[in-house]
């Protein structure tokens, strides 16, 4: 099938697909003119891609999940070790944007919002916190 087709089966835009070829995560045949000629095995592969990704998982990520997806004598160690590495990632990143959350609201509950010109917020952003310096 063309890539009209294989962007359509697998729900990523074409332009995502030739991205995946170009780095090598899919390699679909050749037809005799030169067209990629994707088959249900580069559909299959395509969909996982998309999952992973979904999933957070970086482009590298996703190519070792792939190699150990292929290979039948992985050990599920090696997968639950990239798992987890992604969750500790995503545990990561969430207590960080908690805390922006906290310090930006503590900003919006000290702007009065009112016709003044003196704003917290913008304090904040130009002397960073408390030390009258830039950050």
């Amino acid at each position: 099938m063309n890539i009209g087709d294989a962007s359509e089966r697998s729900g990523l835009p074409a332009k995502t697909i030739r991205y995946y070829e170009e780095i090598g995560l899919v390699s679909p045949d050749r037809s005799g003119n030169g067209y990629r000629d994707y088959r249900e095995a580069d559909i299959h592969k395509l969909r996982f891609l998309q999952r992973s990704r979904g999933l957070g998982f970086s482009v590298e990520e996703c190519r070792q999940l792939l190699a150990l997806y292929g290979d039948r004598d992985r050990a599920s160690a090696d997968v639950r070790q990239i798992a987890s590495a992604k969750l500790s990632e995503i545990d990561r990143k969430i207590r960080e944007l908690s805390e922006l959350r906290r310090t930006l609201e503590t900003l919006v509950h000290a702007c009065h919002g009112n016709d003044r010109p003196d704003c917290p917020i913008l304090e904040e952003l130009a002397e960073g916190p408390g030390n009258g310096q830039p950050s």
